[in-house]
């Protein structure tokens, strides 16, 4: 990353430094060889059974280490790197991807940044060896968007440690992750919703929780869980950063998930470009092929702006993100363009496959699902507008 660290604004550009291309095709001739889309297809198929295969390929190549130092057992990798392997694999995984992202920003992500040494020590080497996985536990039945608001997850003080009783829903691969990131209000007599909250590092198999796995409408094989949690002992070397403290402590970290989650609707575009240019190159209509009509031209053009478009804003905010800079307006306005970009660009790719893009036998019905939640989480695209607005001077609106 020394090329953009030491370039000013008007010096950066989109052209990769060396390490940065190199990496790229390493990871691009991987997935061509090891995730090709009708495999991931038939992993999609089997709703409810985790990929494990999928993981252990990852393992193989080494990802789940991206970003953690070799002194934990990492290969190391800046933000960059991350956001190259995300759009990578988001090309032929879709939603898939996220067996890769979860534990990379549940694990590697969080003790990475909030973690003690001892932690970090502890935790990251078998994140980076595959031998870990996270899942994430924020948000609640009655919650959504509203986490704070709606929080009736409580973390009681005990001798030793801490007891958490509560509900969590749409907690990815819960019911396969060793730890899970959770979220619970540890003090009950704050003024304001943001205060009071503790972040804990709880072990996912501990007596009282219970587990059950949710169906829904994409996303599918990664396994999206409610969590019931009675009386569950959590230890005091669990507690991720200080008590009470971790909205605080976790908005530093929210560029990175939203930085990740438009690198991989930056992937389902290119997916979908792909397969749009393919069809329309052998499709035959009134004796031409349709990639002839002016039409089907003119979506392919859409897409393909988006493309750039989502490209252009991807690589300058991981550039801020690089050198420090203050990007939490632009990583929202990212968030907010890519997802709404790469779900309308499915949409236009289901529309050139006409019949066969509604088909599972094809990938566009999978990219348009799998996009679809993108635009709704982790923040909704409508408060993620209020965020812009209020960081532009603006009054909250809620």
């Amino acid at each position: 990353m020394t090329e953009h660290a030491n370039a000013s604004p008007l010096a950066m550009n989109l052209e990769l430094p060396e390490e940065h291309r190199a990496f790229r095709d390493m990871v691009e001739s991987f997935v061509a060889a090891e995730l090709p889309k009708d495999w991931a297809r038939e992993l999609e198929r089997r709703e409810h059974d985790y990929p494990f295969e999928l993981w252990d390929k990852f393992t193989k190549a080494g990802f789940h280490g991206l970003g953690i130092p070799e002194e934990y057992g990492g290969i190391g990798g800046d933000v960059l790197m991350q956001m190259i392997l995300a759009r990578s694999l988001a090309r032929t995984l879709g939603g898939l991807s996220w067996i890769w992202g979860l534990t990379s920003f549940a694990g590697m992500k969080s003790i990475g940044v909030y973690g003690t040494e001892e932690q970090k020590r502890r935790f990251l080497p078998d994140i980076a060896a595959g031998k870990l996985r996270a899942g994430i536990s924020f948000t609640e039945p009655g919650g959504g968007t509203d986490v704070l608001g709606a929080m009736r997850t409580y973390a009681t003080k005990v001798d030793g440690g801490w007891k958490i009783n509560g509900e969590k829903i749409w907690s990815s691969s819960a019911h396969v992750a060793d730890y899970l990131l959770l979220l619970a209000r540890s003090d009950r007599t704050v003024e304001k919703n943001h205060h009071g909250v503790t972040l804990f590092w709880v072990p996912a198999k501990a007596p009282g929780i219970t587990t059950t796995e949710l169906s829904k409408l994409g996303m599918r094989s990664i396994g999206s869980c409610l969590v019931h949690l009675e009386d569950v002992f959590v230890s005091d070397d669990l507690v991720l950063g200080e008590p009470h403290q971790a909205w605080r402590m976790l908005l530093p970290t929210l560029n990175n998930e939203r930085m990740m989650v438009s690198a991989f609707c930056l992937g389902i575009i290119d997916g979908v470009l792909e397969d749009a240019l393919d069809y329309a190159g052998q499709r035959k209509a009134y004796g031409k092929v349709i990639g002839q009509f002016q039409a089907i031209q003119h979506m392919i053009a859409e897409i393909k702006m988006a493309q750039y478009q989502v490209e252009c804003m991807l690589t300058d905010c991981a550039w801020k993100i690089a050198v420090g800079k203050d990007s939490l307006v632009e990583t929202t306005a990212l968030k907010v363009i890519a997802s709404d970009q790469a779900n309308r660009c499915a949409d236009i790719g289901l529309q050139i496959l006409g019949g066969m893009g509604y088909s599972a036998e094809t990938d566009m019905q999978r990219y348009w699902r799998d996009s679809r939640l993108w635009r709704i989480g982790p923040i909704t695209n409508e408060m993620a507008r209020n965020v812009i607005a209020e960081n532009l001077g603006l009054p909250r609106s809620f």
